[in-house]
Protein backbone atom coordinates (compact mmCIF):
# COMPACT_ATOMS: atom_id res chain seq x y z
CA UNK A 1 0.00 0.00 0.00
CA UNK A 2 1.65 3.22 -1.20
CA UNK A 3 2.01 6.48 0.69
CA UNK A 4 -0.95 8.64 1.63
CA UNK A 5 -1.32 11.49 -0.90
CA UNK A 6 -1.22 15.03 0.44
CA UNK A 7 -4.35 17.16 0.74
CA UNK A 8 -3.10 19.24 -2.17
CA UNK A 9 -2.77 16.12 -4.32
CA UNK A 10 -6.25 14.95 -3.34
CA UNK A 11 -7.88 18.28 -4.15
CA UNK A 12 -6.05 18.32 -7.49
CA UNK A 13 -7.91 15.11 -8.41
CA UNK A 14 -11.23 16.90 -8.08
CA UNK A 15 -12.78 16.59 -4.64
CA UNK A 16 -16.57 16.46 -4.80
CA UNK A 17 -18.93 17.69 -2.08
CA UNK A 18 -16.35 19.73 -0.15
CA UNK A 19 -16.96 22.85 1.96
CA UNK A 20 -15.97 26.22 0.52
CA UNK A 21 -13.95 27.68 3.37
CA UNK A 22 -13.12 31.39 3.19
CA UNK A 23 -10.18 31.34 5.61
CA UNK A 24 -7.41 29.03 4.37
CA UNK A 25 -5.13 29.87 7.29
CA UNK A 26 -7.82 28.82 9.77
CA UNK A 27 -8.32 25.53 7.89
CA UNK A 28 -4.58 24.85 8.08
CA UNK A 29 -4.56 25.63 11.81
CA UNK A 30 -7.45 23.26 12.52
CA UNK A 31 -5.98 20.46 10.39
CA UNK A 32 -2.65 20.90 12.16
CA UNK A 33 -4.37 20.66 15.53
CA UNK A 34 -6.31 17.55 14.50
CA UNK A 35 -3.09 15.83 13.46
CA UNK A 36 -1.87 16.08 17.06
CA UNK A 37 -5.05 14.70 18.65
CA UNK A 38 -5.17 11.10 19.94
CA UNK A 39 -6.85 8.47 17.76
CA UNK A 40 -10.56 7.99 18.25
CA UNK A 41 -10.28 4.28 17.45
CA UNK A 42 -7.35 1.89 17.30
CA UNK A 43 -5.92 0.02 14.34
CA UNK A 44 -6.35 -3.33 16.11
CA UNK A 45 -10.08 -2.63 16.52
CA UNK A 46 -10.33 -1.90 12.79
CA UNK A 47 -8.58 -5.20 12.05
CA UNK A 48 -11.04 -6.99 14.33
CA UNK A 49 -13.95 -5.53 12.36
CA UNK A 50 -12.29 -6.57 9.09
CA UNK A 51 -12.19 -10.16 10.32
CA UNK A 52 -15.86 -9.98 11.30
CA UNK A 53 -16.80 -8.54 7.92
CA UNK A 54 -14.83 -11.36 6.29
CA UNK A 55 -17.36 -13.71 7.92
CA UNK A 56 -20.15 -11.61 6.38
CA UNK A 57 -18.42 -11.90 3.00
CA UNK A 58 -18.29 -15.69 3.37
CA UNK A 59 -21.98 -15.90 4.28
CA UNK A 60 -21.30 -16.78 7.92
CA UNK A 61 -22.60 -13.59 9.58
CA UNK A 62 -24.95 -10.65 9.00
CA UNK A 63 -24.13 -6.93 9.28
CA UNK A 64 -26.47 -4.59 11.15
CA UNK A 65 -25.36 -1.01 10.50
CA UNK A 66 -27.56 1.83 11.70
CA UNK A 67 -27.90 5.22 13.27
CA UNK A 68 -28.62 8.85 12.51
CA UNK A 69 -28.74 10.28 9.03
CA UNK A 70 -26.70 13.16 10.41
CA UNK A 71 -25.52 13.45 13.99
CA UNK A 72 -25.70 16.86 15.64
CA UNK A 73 -23.30 18.38 18.13
CA UNK A 74 -26.24 19.32 20.35
CA UNK A 75 -27.41 15.68 20.34
CA UNK A 76 -24.38 14.30 22.17
CA UNK A 77 -25.76 13.22 25.53
CA UNK A 78 -25.79 10.01 27.56
CA UNK A 79 -29.52 9.57 26.93
CA UNK A 80 -29.27 10.01 23.15
CA UNK A 81 -26.28 7.70 22.81
CA UNK A 82 -27.91 5.08 25.04
CA UNK A 83 -31.15 5.24 23.03
CA UNK A 84 -29.37 4.65 19.73
CA UNK A 85 -27.33 1.82 21.21
CA UNK A 86 -30.43 0.29 22.77
CA UNK A 87 -32.38 0.04 19.53
CA UNK A 88 -29.39 -1.51 17.76
CA UNK A 89 -28.92 -4.03 20.59
CA UNK A 90 -32.62 -4.94 20.42
CA UNK A 91 -32.47 -5.37 16.65
CA UNK A 92 -29.31 -7.46 16.93
CA UNK A 93 -30.91 -9.75 19.53
CA UNK A 94 -33.92 -10.29 17.27
CA UNK A 95 -31.76 -10.96 14.21
CA UNK A 96 -29.41 -13.28 16.11
CA UNK A 97 -32.05 -15.28 17.97
CA UNK A 98 -34.91 -15.31 15.46
CA UNK A 99 -32.67 -15.33 12.38
CA UNK A 100 -30.17 -17.84 13.82
CA UNK A 101 -27.11 -16.00 12.51
CA UNK A 102 -24.23 -14.09 14.18
CA UNK A 103 -24.73 -10.32 13.83
CA UNK A 104 -21.91 -7.80 13.36
CA UNK A 105 -23.00 -4.54 15.01
CA UNK A 106 -21.85 -1.21 13.56
CA UNK A 107 -23.28 2.20 14.43
CA UNK A 108 -23.66 5.18 12.11
CA UNK A 109 -22.32 7.32 14.92
CA UNK A 110 -19.32 9.04 16.51
CA UNK A 111 -18.46 10.69 13.19
CA UNK A 112 -21.56 10.95 10.98
CA UNK A 113 -21.55 14.75 10.99
CA UNK A 114 -21.12 15.60 7.30
CA UNK A 115 -23.65 15.19 4.49
CA UNK A 116 -23.41 15.48 0.70
CA UNK A 117 -26.03 17.72 -0.89
CA UNK A 118 -27.59 17.88 -4.35
CA UNK A 119 -27.18 21.69 -4.46
CA UNK A 120 -24.53 24.00 -3.02
CA UNK A 121 -27.11 26.58 -1.96
CA UNK A 122 -30.59 26.73 -0.46
CA UNK A 123 -33.17 29.43 -1.23
CA UNK A 124 -36.04 30.31 1.06
CA UNK A 125 -38.80 32.88 0.69
CA UNK A 126 -38.91 35.43 3.49
CA UNK A 127 -41.00 38.60 4.05
CA UNK A 128 -38.04 40.51 2.62
CA UNK A 129 -37.92 38.32 -0.49
CA UNK A 130 -35.98 35.23 -1.56
CA UNK A 131 -32.83 34.56 0.45
CA UNK A 132 -30.08 32.23 -0.81
CA UNK A 133 -27.49 30.80 1.57
CA UNK A 134 -25.02 27.88 1.50
CA UNK A 135 -26.70 24.49 1.92
CA UNK A 136 -26.48 22.79 5.29
CA UNK A 137 -23.75 20.15 4.96
CA UNK A 138 -23.89 18.74 8.47
CA UNK A 139 -22.57 20.05 11.76
CA UNK A 140 -19.00 19.21 10.70
CA UNK A 141 -19.27 22.05 8.17
CA UNK A 142 -21.93 24.60 9.15
CA UNK A 143 -25.09 25.15 11.18
CA UNK A 144 -28.67 24.12 10.38
CA UNK A 145 -30.16 27.53 11.28
CA UNK A 146 -30.95 29.53 8.15
CA UNK A 147 -28.77 32.57 8.80
CA UNK A 148 -25.60 33.81 7.06
CA UNK A 149 -23.62 33.29 10.26
CA UNK A 150 -24.76 29.70 10.82
CA UNK A 151 -24.45 28.64 7.19
CA UNK A 152 -20.87 29.88 6.83
CA UNK A 153 -18.55 26.83 6.59
CA UNK A 154 -16.44 26.97 9.74
CA UNK A 155 -13.31 24.79 10.01
CA UNK A 156 -13.42 25.00 13.83
CA UNK A 157 -16.37 22.64 13.61
CA UNK A 158 -14.01 19.80 12.69
CA UNK A 159 -12.46 20.07 16.16
CA UNK A 160 -15.96 20.18 17.67
CA UNK A 161 -16.79 16.98 15.77
CA UNK A 162 -13.63 15.31 17.03
CA UNK A 163 -14.54 16.15 20.63
CA UNK A 164 -18.17 15.07 20.18
CA UNK A 165 -17.09 11.79 18.57
CA UNK A 166 -14.66 11.15 21.41
CA UNK A 167 -17.41 11.70 23.99
CA UNK A 168 -19.79 9.42 22.06
CA UNK A 169 -17.24 6.62 21.80
CA UNK A 170 -16.45 6.90 25.51
CA UNK A 171 -20.14 6.50 26.31
CA UNK A 172 -20.50 3.54 23.96
CA UNK A 173 -17.50 1.79 25.45
CA UNK A 174 -18.91 2.37 28.93
CA UNK A 175 -22.34 1.01 27.98
CA UNK A 176 -21.04 -2.02 26.06
CA UNK A 177 -18.51 -3.12 28.69
CA UNK A 178 -20.12 -1.84 31.88
CA UNK A 179 -23.14 -4.14 32.04
CA UNK A 180 -25.77 -2.36 29.97
CA UNK A 181 -25.20 -4.67 26.98
CA UNK A 182 -25.35 -7.83 29.14
CA UNK A 183 -27.83 -10.26 27.59
CA UNK A 184 -29.41 -10.61 31.01
CA UNK A 185 -30.63 -7.04 30.51
CA UNK A 186 -32.78 -7.83 27.45
CA UNK A 187 -36.00 -6.95 29.28
CA UNK A 188 -34.76 -3.56 30.44
CA UNK A 189 -34.13 -2.55 26.81
CA UNK A 190 -37.87 -2.77 26.16
CA UNK A 191 -39.18 -0.06 28.49
CA UNK A 192 -41.10 3.15 27.64
CA UNK A 193 -43.23 3.58 24.51
CA UNK A 194 -41.91 0.48 22.73
CA UNK A 195 -43.20 -2.06 25.26
CA UNK A 196 -46.84 -1.24 24.47
CA UNK A 197 -46.48 -1.78 20.73
CA UNK A 198 -47.23 -5.04 18.91
CA UNK A 199 -43.56 -5.58 18.09
CA UNK A 200 -42.52 -4.58 21.59
CA UNK A 201 -44.73 -7.41 22.84
CA UNK A 202 -43.19 -9.81 20.33
CA UNK A 203 -39.79 -8.74 21.55
CA UNK A 204 -40.79 -9.39 25.17
CA UNK A 205 -41.76 -12.97 24.28
CA UNK A 206 -38.41 -13.46 22.56
CA UNK A 207 -36.63 -12.00 25.59
CA UNK A 208 -38.41 -14.50 27.82
CA UNK A 209 -37.13 -17.34 25.63
CA UNK A 210 -33.60 -15.94 25.94
CA UNK A 211 -34.05 -15.85 29.72
CA UNK A 212 -34.94 -19.54 29.77
CA UNK A 213 -31.96 -20.41 27.58
CA UNK A 214 -29.62 -18.48 29.86
CA UNK A 215 -31.09 -20.08 32.98
CA UNK A 216 -30.41 -23.47 31.44
CA UNK A 217 -26.82 -22.48 30.65
CA UNK A 218 -26.32 -21.26 34.20
CA UNK A 219 -27.78 -24.48 35.59
CA UNK A 220 -25.22 -26.58 33.73
CA UNK A 221 -22.36 -24.32 34.82
CA UNK A 222 -21.89 -22.16 31.71
CA UNK A 223 -21.16 -18.49 32.45
CA UNK A 224 -19.83 -17.24 29.13
CA UNK A 225 -18.11 -13.87 29.23
CA UNK A 226 -19.47 -13.17 25.74
CA UNK A 227 -22.97 -12.83 27.21
CA UNK A 228 -21.93 -9.91 29.42
CA UNK A 229 -20.51 -7.57 26.79
CA UNK A 230 -20.92 -6.81 23.12
CA UNK A 231 -18.55 -5.93 20.30
CA UNK A 232 -19.69 -2.67 18.75
CA UNK A 233 -17.94 -0.58 16.10
CA UNK A 234 -18.38 2.93 14.73
CA UNK A 235 -18.76 4.12 11.15
CA UNK A 236 -19.42 7.21 9.08
CA UNK A 237 -19.20 8.53 5.54
CA UNK A 238 -15.66 9.75 4.84
CA UNK A 239 -16.67 13.03 3.25
CA UNK A 240 -14.71 16.06 4.48
CA UNK A 241 -11.20 15.38 3.21
CA UNK A 242 -9.43 17.70 5.66
CA UNK A 243 -10.89 15.81 8.61
CA UNK A 244 -10.30 12.29 7.29
CA UNK A 245 -6.78 13.12 6.12
CA UNK A 246 -5.83 14.66 9.45
CA UNK A 247 -7.14 11.58 11.26
CA UNK A 248 -5.13 9.16 9.11
CA UNK A 249 -2.17 7.82 11.06
CA UNK A 250 0.58 5.20 10.70
CA UNK A 251 0.01 2.19 12.96
CA UNK A 252 3.05 1.50 15.15
CA UNK A 253 2.53 -2.28 14.89
CA UNK A 254 2.35 -2.65 11.14
CA UNK A 255 3.55 0.72 9.78
CA UNK A 256 0.34 0.78 7.74
CA UNK A 257 -2.00 3.82 7.52
CA UNK A 258 -5.41 3.77 9.23
CA UNK A 259 -8.14 6.40 9.38
CA UNK A 260 -8.55 6.52 13.16
CA UNK A 261 -11.71 8.67 13.04
CA UNK A 262 -13.83 5.50 12.89
CA UNK A 263 -13.59 1.75 12.49
CA UNK A 264 -15.46 1.59 9.17
CA UNK A 265 -15.68 4.45 6.68
CA UNK A 266 -17.57 4.54 3.43
CA UNK A 267 -17.62 6.44 0.14
CA UNK A 268 -20.98 7.89 -0.86
CA UNK A 269 -22.85 7.61 -4.13
CA UNK A 270 -21.88 11.19 -5.00
CA UNK A 271 -18.15 10.76 -4.30
CA UNK A 272 -17.32 7.31 -5.72
CA UNK A 273 -15.61 8.59 -8.89
CA UNK A 274 -12.90 6.01 -9.68
CA UNK A 275 -10.30 8.75 -10.29
CA UNK A 276 -11.62 11.06 -7.57
CA UNK A 277 -10.12 12.15 -4.27
CA UNK A 278 -12.27 10.02 -1.96
CA UNK A 279 -11.55 6.75 -3.73
CA UNK A 280 -7.87 7.65 -3.85
CA UNK A 281 -7.66 8.39 -0.11
CA UNK A 282 -9.59 5.32 1.03
CA UNK A 283 -7.59 3.08 -1.30
CA UNK A 284 -4.55 3.87 0.87
CA UNK A 285 -5.92 3.11 4.35
CA UNK A 286 -6.22 -0.28 6.06
CA UNK A 287 -9.69 0.15 7.59
CA UNK A 288 -12.57 -1.92 6.32
CA UNK A 289 -14.36 0.35 3.85
CA UNK A 290 -17.66 0.56 2.03
CA UNK A 291 -18.98 2.09 -1.18
CA UNK A 292 -22.58 3.15 -1.82
CA UNK A 293 -23.83 1.89 -5.19
CA UNK A 294 -26.99 3.40 -6.69
CA UNK A 295 -29.09 2.43 -9.73
CA UNK A 296 -26.71 4.15 -12.17
CA UNK A 297 -23.83 1.85 -11.13
CA UNK A 298 -22.70 -0.60 -13.80
CA UNK A 299 -20.98 -3.89 -13.13
CA UNK A 300 -17.84 -2.44 -14.74
CA UNK A 301 -18.00 0.46 -12.26
CA UNK A 302 -18.19 -1.93 -9.31
CA UNK A 303 -15.39 -4.16 -10.61
CA UNK A 304 -13.14 -1.14 -11.20
CA UNK A 305 -13.84 0.17 -7.69
CA UNK A 306 -12.99 -3.21 -6.19
CA UNK A 307 -9.73 -3.34 -8.14
CA UNK A 308 -8.76 0.11 -6.88
CA UNK A 309 -9.94 -0.24 -3.28
CA UNK A 310 -9.14 -3.90 -2.64
CA UNK A 311 -6.38 -4.95 -5.04
CA UNK A 312 -5.38 -7.89 -2.81
CA UNK A 313 -9.01 -9.13 -2.93
CA UNK A 314 -9.03 -9.50 0.87
CA UNK A 315 -12.28 -10.73 2.42
CA UNK A 316 -13.67 -8.19 4.90
CA UNK A 317 -11.89 -5.24 3.33
CA UNK A 318 -14.67 -4.08 0.98
CA UNK A 319 -18.44 -3.80 1.41
CA UNK A 320 -20.78 -2.79 -1.41
CA UNK A 321 -23.82 -0.99 0.03
CA UNK A 322 -26.60 -0.95 -2.57
CA UNK A 323 -29.23 1.82 -2.57
CA UNK A 324 -31.46 1.25 -5.60
CA UNK A 325 -34.98 1.99 -4.35
CA UNK A 326 -37.79 -0.52 -4.02
CA UNK A 327 -38.87 -0.06 -7.66
CA UNK A 328 -35.41 -0.73 -9.13
CA UNK A 329 -33.72 -3.27 -6.85
CA UNK A 330 -35.06 -6.42 -8.54
CA UNK A 331 -34.15 -5.25 -12.04
CA UNK A 332 -30.85 -3.49 -11.35
CA UNK A 333 -29.12 -5.62 -8.74
CA UNK A 334 -28.88 -9.08 -10.41
CA UNK A 335 -26.48 -8.06 -13.19
CA UNK A 336 -24.27 -6.27 -10.67
CA UNK A 337 -24.02 -9.26 -8.34
CA UNK A 338 -23.63 -11.81 -11.12
CA UNK A 339 -20.72 -10.05 -12.81
CA UNK A 340 -18.94 -9.09 -9.59
CA UNK A 341 -19.27 -12.67 -8.33
CA UNK A 342 -18.11 -14.09 -11.66
CA UNK A 343 -15.01 -11.88 -11.38
CA UNK A 344 -14.08 -13.71 -8.19
CA UNK A 345 -14.21 -10.57 -6.07
CA UNK A 346 -14.46 -10.86 -2.29
CA UNK A 347 -17.08 -8.32 -1.24
CA UNK A 348 -19.85 -8.18 1.33
CA UNK A 349 -23.23 -7.14 -0.08
CA UNK A 350 -25.34 -4.90 2.16
CA UNK A 351 -28.69 -3.22 1.50
CA UNK A 352 -29.36 0.45 2.22
CA UNK A 353 -33.15 0.55 1.81
CA UNK A 354 -33.49 4.18 2.86
CA UNK A 355 -31.90 6.51 0.32
CA UNK A 356 -33.63 5.21 -2.78
CA UNK A 357 -37.09 5.60 -1.25
CA UNK A 358 -37.18 9.24 -0.15
CA UNK A 359 -39.91 11.62 -1.32
CA UNK A 360 -41.67 14.80 -0.23
CA UNK A 361 -45.00 14.26 1.50
CA UNK A 362 -48.01 16.46 0.81
CA UNK A 363 -47.26 18.15 4.13
CA UNK A 364 -43.89 19.29 2.76
CA UNK A 365 -41.78 16.96 4.92
CA UNK A 366 -39.17 14.69 3.39
CA UNK A 367 -40.21 11.14 4.27
CA UNK A 368 -40.08 7.43 3.41
CA UNK A 369 -42.76 4.75 3.39
CA UNK A 370 -42.00 1.89 5.73
CA UNK A 371 -43.48 -0.53 3.19
CA UNK A 372 -41.05 0.71 0.52
CA UNK A 373 -38.11 0.27 2.88
CA UNK A 374 -39.14 -3.30 3.66
CA UNK A 375 -39.88 -4.04 0.00
CA UNK A 376 -36.35 -3.02 -0.99
CA UNK A 377 -34.88 -5.32 1.67
CA UNK A 378 -37.15 -8.12 0.45
CA UNK A 379 -36.03 -7.47 -3.13
CA UNK A 380 -32.41 -7.57 -1.98
CA UNK A 381 -33.00 -10.97 -0.36
CA UNK A 382 -34.98 -12.25 -3.36
CA UNK A 383 -32.16 -11.40 -5.78
CA UNK A 384 -29.50 -13.04 -3.61
CA UNK A 385 -31.63 -16.13 -3.08
CA UNK A 386 -32.16 -16.49 -6.84
CA UNK A 387 -28.42 -16.15 -7.50
CA UNK A 388 -27.27 -18.34 -4.63
CA UNK A 389 -25.32 -15.49 -3.02
CA UNK A 390 -25.41 -14.15 0.54
CA UNK A 391 -27.50 -11.08 1.50
CA UNK A 392 -24.90 -9.77 3.93
CA UNK A 393 -26.67 -7.07 5.89
CA UNK A 394 -28.71 -3.90 6.17
CA UNK A 395 -27.60 -0.27 6.49
CA UNK A 396 -30.40 1.78 8.04
CA UNK A 397 -31.05 5.35 9.15
CA UNK A 398 -32.80 5.07 12.49
CA UNK A 399 -33.13 6.55 15.94
CA UNK A 400 -33.94 5.23 19.38
CA UNK A 401 -36.55 7.93 19.91
CA UNK A 402 -40.29 8.18 19.31
CA UNK A 403 -39.99 10.39 16.22
CA UNK A 404 -42.49 10.65 13.37
CA UNK A 405 -40.38 10.89 10.22
CA UNK A 406 -41.25 7.78 8.15
CA UNK A 407 -44.86 6.94 7.37
CA UNK A 408 -46.49 3.53 7.79
CA UNK A 409 -45.36 0.57 9.85
CA UNK A 410 -47.28 -1.04 12.68
CA UNK A 411 -48.04 2.38 14.16
CA UNK A 412 -49.63 3.37 10.82
CA UNK A 413 -48.10 6.84 10.81
CA UNK A 414 -49.57 9.13 8.13
CA UNK A 415 -48.55 12.36 6.43
CA UNK A 416 -50.49 14.25 9.08
CA UNK A 417 -48.40 12.62 11.84
CA UNK A 418 -45.07 13.83 10.46
CA UNK A 419 -45.34 17.23 12.13
CA UNK A 420 -45.71 15.69 15.60
CA UNK A 421 -42.05 14.85 16.17
CA UNK A 422 -40.01 15.46 13.03
CA UNK A 423 -36.54 16.04 14.46
CA UNK A 424 -34.04 15.01 11.77
CA UNK A 425 -31.92 17.83 10.35
CA UNK A 426 -31.52 15.96 7.08
CA UNK A 427 -33.17 12.68 6.05
CA UNK A 428 -36.09 10.86 7.75
CA UNK A 429 -35.26 8.00 10.12
CA UNK A 430 -37.13 4.96 11.33
CA UNK A 431 -38.23 5.36 14.93
CA UNK A 432 -37.57 2.68 17.52
CA UNK A 433 -40.84 0.79 17.03
CA UNK A 434 -40.38 0.78 13.24
CA UNK A 435 -36.77 -0.37 13.68
CA UNK A 436 -37.86 -3.26 15.88
CA UNK A 437 -40.57 -4.18 13.38
CA UNK A 438 -37.94 -4.19 10.63
CA UNK A 439 -35.72 -6.49 12.70
CA UNK A 440 -38.47 -9.11 13.02
CA UNK A 441 -39.31 -8.92 9.30
CA UNK A 442 -35.64 -9.20 8.28
CA UNK A 443 -35.16 -12.12 10.72
CA UNK A 444 -37.91 -13.96 8.83
CA UNK A 445 -36.12 -13.25 5.55
CA UNK A 446 -32.87 -14.55 7.05
CA UNK A 447 -34.48 -17.82 8.06
CA UNK A 448 -35.40 -18.38 4.41
CA UNK A 449 -32.06 -17.17 2.97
Amino acid sequence: MSAIPSLEQLHALGAAQQPSYDDVAEVDRVVGRLRTMPPLVFAGECDDLTSRLAAVTRGEAFLLQGGDCAETLAGVSADNVRNKLRVLLQMAVVLTYAGSVPVVKVGRLAGQYAKPRSKDTETRTTPEGDVTLPAYRGDAVNGFEFTPEARRPDPQRMLDVYNASSATLNLIRAFTTGGYADLREVHTWNTDFVSGSLFGQRYEKLAAEIDKAMQFMQAIGVDAEELKRVDFHSSHEALVLEYEHAMTRIDSRTQAPYDVSGHFVWIGERTRQIDGAHVELLSKIRNPIGVKLGPTTTADDAIALAAKLNPANEAGRLTFITRFGAQKIRDGLPDLIEKVTASGLQVAWVCDPMHGNTFEASSGYKTRRFDDVIDEVQGFFDVHRALGTWPGGIHVELTGDDVTECIGGGEELTDDDLANRYESVCDPRLNRVQSLEMAFLVAEMLRRA
